[in-house]
């Protein structure tokens, strides 16, 4: 890029000299913001046609209000069709009735674990039998939704006991609000790694609002996981950069990363994706966006610069 910009200044100043004229400092500089600002909101084919600075908007500020990602309100009954939203809410009336006592290792009581689980995303080696929901350690999905429901600010633990923040009664009962504030969290604040090895902190959860991007112009059809990430590594490519899998190669290594904490351990928990339960643990798993998706996420298209 510098030699790019050189270059152009060096053919601005040389085409004013042949007119005679030997630009100012100050010309020369407006010249190069025109420049700049030119090439930053010029669509680019590896953003799907969107700008860098409509790109930076969707990663830093994803929710602002001119990003080119915008959420709509949803009915009570769309939002209850989303696993965590269920779980969330559950765990937050079931503290409104009674503060919870957690266990000597600080997890939910397996009581409450056995109502909260069946409510979330189904997990294959609880429904086949390969091992029993006998705790909070069992299941992912319930200890995603506490943890979601902590880094949203709706519950507090206090001397080993769990009740609810002012905030979380506050907004318990306002589905909009609920699903605001677990939704931002998920996807500003929790640790998208948490439950998996893979070795980047960041691949997945950085530029996730381009998957939404990626999701709403191709998910209408069955898509190989690997179609998406292929794409999001092709705009991100430095996310590959200095990972060691130590085993097989860095791009199958990152795709899986990717895959996983995408759409396994993100979009499905929301009911934004379809993933056919027996394939989901395959190396070949087909995506498709649900009908929810649509209703909730919003793509405006690019906007040309003035």
């Amino acid at each position: 890029m510098n030699l790019e910009i050189q270059k152009y200044i060096k053919e601005y100043v040389d085409r004013m000299q042949a007119k005679g004229i030997t630009p100012t400092i100050e010309q020369i500089n407006a010249h190069l913001a025109d420049y700049i600002h030119n090439i930053n909101n010029a669509p680019k084919e590896g953003f799907e046609g969107y700008s860098s600075s409509e790109i930076s908007k969707v990663l830093y500020e994803p929710f602002d209000s001119d990003s080119v990602l915008q959420f709509n309100s949803l009915t009570s009954e769309q939002y209850n069709q989303m696993p965590i939203f269920r779980q969330v809410k559950y765990l937050l009336q079931t503290l409104a009735e009674h503060e919870i006592k957690l266990t000597a290792a600080g997890f939910l009581p397996p009581s409450l674990v056995k109502v909260l689980y069946p409510l979330g995303v189904s997990e294959y080696h609880i429904d086949n039998g390969l091992s029993k929901l006998s705790k909070e350690a069992d299941s992912n999905s319930v200890t995603l939704a506490r943890y979601i429901t902590t880094a949203a600010g709706l519950i507090k633990v206090r001397k080993g006991v769990l009740s609810l923040t002012t905030n979380g009664f506050k907004i318990m009962n306002d589905d909009a609000k609920l699903f605001k504030h677990i939704f931002e969290a998920f996807c500003l604040k929790f640790n998208w790694g948490y439950f998996d090895g893979y070795k980047s902190e960041q691949i997945g959860r950085f530029g996730f609002g381009f998957t939404f991007i990626l999701l709403s112009k191709y998910g209408n059809l069955k898509r190989e996981d690997t179609f998406y990430a292929q794409k999001y590594f092709n705009a991100f490519p430095l996310l590959m950069d200095g990972i060691d899998p130590g085993y097989g190669t860095v791009t199958n290594y990152c795709e899986s990363c990717y895959s996983v904490r995408t759409f396994e351990r993100f979009m499905l928990h929301f009911a934004l994706v379809e993933m056919p339960i027996e394939r989901r643990y395959n190396i070949s798993k087909f995506i498709t966006k649900t009908v929810l998706f649509d209703s909730l996420i919003q793509i405006l298209p690019h906007k040309e610069s003035k």
